[in-house]
């Protein structure tokens, strides 16, 4: 358990790394928990808890982004935005809006799939964070979503649609049932999630941007309006800044509970549970009156053992655990399946090998939350000159340690960096041999994500270069990342092998 945290309390983030946008839904007694995976693949997380506090990863919801040529390559800030899942007709669905293509849906008989393949609902660029409603007194469906301005000169309004109860079509041009414009103060209104409940149609959407904003409510007797307003959650007196975009769930025994992200620099957007009531204006109050809670009664549900989504991984018979994903869609034959255990990624060949963040093959999981060592083994079973694996530290800017073989057929100790406006990387520390081209690499991450890069060649850890501060990248808080690359060329460049990937507390 966490500092604070004992069997009738719980300590927010409960999820404490960068599950982006997340939204929930209950199924019987499990409740199910996705976010935004924007470009890495495999896309759309599935996380399960049974006490709506102790979360783990059961699967992914896509295997691959589509069009599968438009995600080839790295697009850090593309792919899946902020999806809603929800259980309806003895399926899950999920919606999300992909900036640049449109609002896209998936279902499945279970949360493990099989899933279908992407139905693009509505075309168009800029839309946008995709809810979908089904009236279970009427039998109508709806749909909702948000604009990019990026994408479409439009921002801080809802748009609503009728939908076929099959989710395969809207029924309508579509209307504004929001305009955030016409609402005092009010700007960047975005992430709906709609909801029935006592007779209303309710929205909850955030506004005033990731970093400062607030989780509003909305509520009118018609699915297209007119909608009141009012702010329900926000940072107020406390050190939890723009607590907002998530969803509400209730438990079988009827308790209200709200799960919204807080943006964390480096970290991502983290995950916390507030608890949630209606007042007698039978408006929803969260946290604590408005506020966000850090620390809270646990859900009157049953106890369960800690749990959290995986970090560590001994990559048996070659294969890496959930946890992992890759920059871009996966090509054929980068990671190798074998008897034994270890991660054994092929060096493939880039014109890209000198900048980490344009490479499609950096294996990647999460940053965690909190201070931490981060290790791993790796054999360089590579003889070209110029072949290199490490252990990466990824975002606007990035770090990593490890090997690279020499044109002296000598495997190199290397560690490089790369500022945001870098084109380039170049060296942190001074090249060292390893002779025997294995190293233990390691990463320890301190307070404001500042990493300490060390490594051992047989002579025990020796620290390498300065201190290095971890950075997000636009939507997405930095990641952890294995690489093996080689310069561009012909043939089989070898591979490296990495073992026994650990993450511990410090």
């Amino acid at each position: 358990m966490t500092a604070g945290t004992t069997a009738q309390t719980y300590t927010n983030p409960v999820l404490d790394a960068d599950w982006s946008d997340p939204d929930v839904v209950r199924a019987g007694d499990d409740f199910y928990l996705t976010a935004s995976s924007f470009g890495r693949a495999p896309g759309l997380p599935l996380l399960h808890s049974r006490d709506l506090v102790n979360w783990t990863l059961v699967g992914h919801a896509l295997e691959r982004l589509e069009p599968a040529a438009a995600f080839a390559t790295p697009r850090h800030d593309c792919g899946v935005w902020a999806p809603s899942l929800r259980w309806h007709d003895e399926r899950f669905w999920i919606f999300w809006g992909d900036p640049d293509q449109g609002v896209f849906q998936i279902n499945a008989p279970s949360v493990r799939g099989p899933w279908t393949r992407p139905h693009l609902l509505k075309a168009g660029r800029g839309l946008i964070d995709a809810c979908p409603l089904w009236d279970e007194e009427t039998g109508e469906a709806y749909l909702g979503h948000a604009w990019a301005k990026s994408r479409s000169g439009v921002k801080n309004r809802l748009t609503g649609h009728r939908m076929r109860p099959d989710g395969t079509e809207l029924l309508d041009e579509g209307k504004v049932i929001v305009d955030g414009d016409r609402i005092p103060g009010w700007f960047t209104l975005e992430g709906p999630k709609l909801y029935r409940h006592d007779g209303w149609f309710w929205i909850f959407a955030p506004a005033g941007g990731v970093e400062t904003g607030w989780q509003g409510a909305f509520r009118s007797r018609g699915f297209f309006g007119p909608y009141e307003e009012r702010i329900v959650l926000e940072q107020k007196d406390t050190g939890v800044n723009g607590p907002h975009q998530g969803g509400w769930v209730r438990t079988p025994s009827g308790e209200d509970w709200f799960l919204h992200f807080q943006q964390r620099g480096p970290y991502g957007r983290v995950v916390h549970l507030q608890p949630m009531s209606w007042g007698r204006d039978g408006w929803p109050v969260l946290g604590d009156d408005g506020a966000p809670v850090t620390e809270h009664r646990r859900p009157a549900l049953p106890p369960q053992p800690p749990a959290a989504p995986a970090t560590d991984d001994d990559f048996p018979g070659g294969r890496f655990g959930r946890q992992w994903q890759w920059t871009a869609n996966p090509g054929h034959g980068w990671a190798t399946h074998h008897s034994g255990d270890g991660l054994r990624l092929t060096c493939v060949r880039s014109a890209d090998a000198h900048d980490l963040r344009r490479l499609p093959n950096v294996l990647t999981q999460r940053l965690p939350g909190k201070p931490c060592a981060v290790e791993v083994e790796l054999r360089l079973d590579s003889d070209e000159p110029g072949a290199r694996a490490g252990l990466a530290v990824l975002g606007d800017a990035f770090s990593w340690i490890g090997l690279q073989r020499g044109t002296d057929g000598i495997a190199h100790l290397v560690h490089r960096f790369a500022e945001g406006v870098a084109p380039a990387e170049r060296d942190a520390a001074h090249p060292r041999l390893a002779p025997e081209g294995r190293a233990r690499l390691r990463v320890e991450i301190g307070a404001g994500a500042r990493c300490r890069f060390a490594a051992d060649t047989g002579d025990g850890f020796r620290p390498s270069g300065p201190v290095f501060a971890a950075t997000p990248w636009r939507w997405v808080g930095a990641l952890l990342g294995l690489v093996a690359l080689a310069p561009a060329g012909t043939g089989h460049a070898g591979a490296a092998t990495f073992t026994r990937f650990t993450v511990t507390p410090s």
